[in-house]
């Protein structure tokens, strides 16, 4: 009896023990540099929103946050490493639906578990996703695109980010349209775009936080846009269900993730940080401009939306047929 009272005395010692240096972590955090990884190259709608968040965040903490760019295996390379790193709120992730579901469903031995290997931090935002086309097309509308595809089966191309949400919107909507449209991986869209202006691919899916400024200038054409209701920014723009092409809504999500047991304190600061800055009247009309829908909320309430829309997104990845080793 001795040594198990002993035994639970050491073990109760070395939990408060724990708990205590937890607690002091959190009260000095932040004190040095934090790294937001971002799973894709600079310029596209993750960088975008990442650079944004790194900024609020900066501003909120006092401490300097800088964006590390790491494309690569649909977002899971970048996934893995932050995964793999330390606990301690110092290497945090731009999580999207391709870090928790498409990666994940599409690639094998990707080095983590999107259910256990992540803590949610905090929501950031929404964007929806444009179908667009370049000024030298002559495609004015979605319906324009499907008719000539069912006329030209496998002559029209869309570029995609390779095994990003758009890669996974492009296989939906040519299953929903039943058209034989081809899909051209990309590295990102920063790539994709200049191709598309300069007519050396026809169509794209790209969220408003990259395409609404080219949109506004005409050197890229909108065709639908993948929401319910027409957006404000575009309300000459039909929707692609208007378009006839049921139920097709899709938004680009993002938001900050840290590796599992990152301590809850640290997990709260962060989210508060982020939520001081979504609440800057600076920041919400640079989200405005990119036609993007800032998110405030708590980490429980991130986490339980992430559980509730990967589904949707595995859906798509098995829809697309994109294997990858």
């Amino acid at each position: 009896m001795r040594r198990i009272a002993a035994t639970l005395a050491i073990i109760s010692a070395l939990v408060c023990g724990a708990r205590a240096h937890a607690q002091t972590n959190a009260q000095d955090f932040p004190n040095h540099i934090i790294r937001l990884i971002v799973p894709y190259p600079p310029g596209g709608p993750s960088d975008v929103m990442g650079r944004l968040a790194a900024q609020a965040m900066t501003e909120a903490l006092g401490q300097q946050v800088i964006v590390d760019n790491r494309p690569g295996g649909g977002s899971t390379l970048a996934s893995r490493d932050v995964a793999r790193a330390a606990p301690d709120g110092y290497t945090l992730l731009i999580g999207s639906a391709a870090s928790t579901a498409i990666g994940p469903a599409i690639y094998k031995n990707i080095g983590y578990d999107p259910a256990t290997s992540f803590a949610a931090v905090a929501f950031f935002s929404s964007t929806p996703y444009v179908m667009v086309t370049g000024p030298k097309t002559p495609f004015k509308s979605a319906q324009d695109v499907v008719a000539y595809a069912k006329v030209h089966p496998g002559k029209l191309n869309i570029g995609v980010p390779n095994g990003a949400p758009p890669h996974m919107i492009a296989a939906w909507f040519r299953a929903r349209t039943a058209t034989d449209i081809v899909i051209i991986p990309y590295k990102g869209a920063a790539n994709l775009i200049p191709d598309m202006i300069a007519g050396q691919i026809e169509l794209g899916f790209e969220p408003t936080s990259v395409t609404l400024a080219h949109l506004r200038d005409g050197s890229l054409r909108p065709l639908g846009v993948a929401t319910a209701k027409r957006l404000p920014d575009l309300p000459e723009v039909p929707t692609l269900i208007e378009s006839g092409v049921p139920d097709f809504i899709a938004d680009s999500w993002i938001g900050i993730m840290a590796p599992a047991g990152t301590p809850a304190a640290i997990v709260d600061k962060l989210n508060a940080a982020i939520n001081a800055g979504l609440q800057s009247p600076k920041l919400q009309a640079r989200l405005n401009q990119l036609g993007a829908q800032w998110r405030i909320g708590t980490p429980q309430e991130f986490a339980a939306f992430i559980k509730d829309e990967d589904p949707k997104w595995v859906a798509m990845a098995k829809l697309s047929g994109l294997k990858a080793e």
